[in-house]
């Protein structure tokens, strides 16, 4: 009996089942269907199944169940599910996109993009080429060519047909001479008069002069007190020469005795006629007024160059290298110099200044750290500092003994503070005597500041500042703020600074090449 319901109910549903199968795949049954589809089974006996003889031997209940299924399956072909389900498919797979990735189109050979420029394009405005310009050398050879060895006659570059002012100029300087220091050690008792008379310092457009076409990179005072003579050394190389004693445009003189930066100035303290002036190029020259030549001291082709100092009696140099190295460099010897090459234990060196007093020590700023070495001890590898100082945690722009006793030692760095020391013991470390916080980040086209100790009051140092109005500062060895020099004619950043050893005069350089003087009225207030 299971097995004729089975067959005949197979029999029944044929391809009807199969639609009906498919609209369940495709989405929820209808309502009609759903009534179709719930038949009560209680009322079998009144609805009797005629024309089922092929089911005589079932039971009412059996031939009941196969007439719903029978016409529930009537009704569901009469849907035409399966052709509505067949269309739907269709139209799905139409409307789905195609699975070919977007080609991007080919970029054709020589073609010219647009809202170029025709001349950087080598095209004429008829579109024709033009014809390819001469190979031009490269930027180092053409703006910075090496200077030929030996000496360079001293011509000033900003001179036409003055030559004969010039030769008057020049001996001049030649016969000025340096004064003793004695008037001013004494005037070092007193903070009060000091002040006085740095309130008498000014300036005035009398007192600012262009001086080189480029970027300042080095100032030098004259020690004469008799006249005011400035030099400036400037990133293109240049050495310009200022005499504020005349009132005229024929007292600045421009040379041109180094192809780079001049990063280090200084008149001889043996014979104040003898500028020297070292450059990035690898060269230390010594201009000579009375020769009216550039001598070349020192040369190395092969490392730039960035300070130097002067050892006992100024015969003998020490140089420093910016990779590291050191240089002590004897004049004494005829022809070239006589040079002894070392390595230091710094990175790299941007400053040297030897020990005021005791000539054997001197003092070098690195990339972070500041050491003391001994020249006596010095070897040409693995040469160890006696004294360390890694309190900065920035770049150091220099480092500088105070220039009567060396007691005192001042830092600038780029972390925006100003370091004084305690160097009156050698064979000790240094302890931190104070930190001022000062603005020392000038960015990528002024020049970095320098504080500078001033020599008639060793106590206190100058340094440039960003501050506004334009100013010069300066400050007590204990942090104090002392003065600051400022006036209507300084507009501008002065980030190199020079302190005159006797006379109230005090010459800053900016990034444009331009001279700041501030010099002491007639009247002088002493103690």
């Amino acid at each position: 009996m299971k097995a004729f319901s089975s067959k005949a109910e197979s029999l029944l549903l044929g391809p009807s089942l199969g639609a009906y199968t498919e609209s369940i795949e495709l989405g929820p049954r209808s309502t009609s269907a759903s009534v179709a589809l719930s038949v009560d089974v209680g009322s079998s006996e009144e609805d009797s199944a005629p024309d089922l003889d092929e089911f005589s031997g079932l039971s009412p209940y059996e031939k009941k169940r196969m007439k719903n299924i029978r016409e529930n399956a009537n009704f569901f072909a009469s849907l035409q599910l399966a052709e509505s389900a067949a269309r739907l498919r269709g139209m799905i797979k139409k409307s789905e996109p195609p699975e070919s990735k977007r080609k991007r189109p080919k970029k054709k050979e020589n073609e010219i993009g647009c809202r170029r420029s025709m001349r950087l394009l080598k095209v004429d405005p008829l579109g024709v080429s033009l014809p390819a310009s001469p190979t031009q050398p490269t930027l180092v050879e053409e703006e910075n060519p090496l200077l030929p060895p030996g000496p360079l006659e001293m011509i000033p570059e900003n001179q036409g047909d003055s030559s004969e002012l010039f030769k008057a100029s020049l001996k001049t300087w030649a016969e000025m001479s340096q004064t003793s220091n004695e008037k001013t050690k004494k005037e070092l008792s007193s903070i009060k008069g000091y002040k006085a008379n740095l309130r008498g310092m000014v300036i005035s457009e009398a007192t600012v002069r262009k001086v080189t076409s480029g970027a300042i990179t080095s100032v030098a005072l004259h020690p004469s007190e008799v006249r005011t003579l400035v030099a400036a050394g400037a990133k293109s190389g240049q050495v310009g020469l200022w005499d504020l004693t005349q009132q005229s445009e024929d007292g600045m003189y421009v040379f041109y005795p180094h192809s780079q930066p001049v990063s280090c100035l200084s008149f001889s303290p043996t014979n104040p006629a003898h500028l020297l002036s070292l450059s990035y190029d690898g060269t230390l020259r010594c201009g000579d007024f009375s020769s009216a030549v550039f001598e070349e001291v020192y040369r190395n082709e092969t490392n730039s160059l960035s300070s130097f100092d002067f050892l006992d009696d100024a015969s003998s140099l020490l140089v420093g290298h910016w990779d590291g190295h050191l240089s002590l460099v004897d004049r004494r010897t005829p022809g070239t110099s006589y040079e002894k090459f070392f390595n230091s234990s710094l990175e790299k060196i941007r400053t040297v200044h030897v020990h005021p007093l005791s000539r054997q020590y001197f003092i070098t700023a690195g990339l972070r750290d500041v050491h003391v070495y001994d020249a006596r001890c010095l070897k040409s590898k693995g040469s160890q500092p006696l004294i360390s100082l890694t309190e900065h945690s920035k770049s150091i722009a220099s480092a500088y003994f105070s220039p009567v006793t060396g007691n005192r030692v001042v830092t600038t760095c780029a972390d925006c503070k100003l370091r004084v020391f305690d160097s009156s013991s050698i064979s000790s470390q240094f302890p931190l005597l104070s930190t001022i916080r000062h603005n020392t980040f000038t960015g990528r086209w002024l020049t970095r500041f320098q504080a500078v100790w001033d020599p008639k009051q060793e106590d206190c140092f100058v340094v440039g500042s960003m501050a506004q109005p334009r100013r010069v500062e300066v400050f007590h060895e204990t942090g104090k703020n002392v003065h600051s020099l400022w006036g209507e004619c300084l507009v501008s950043v002065c980030s190199l600074s020079a302190v005159h050893p006797t006379r109230y005069i005090l010459a800053g350089g900016n990034s444009s090449g331009r001279l700041h003087v501030f010099m002491h009225q007639e009247t002088r207030v002493l103690e």
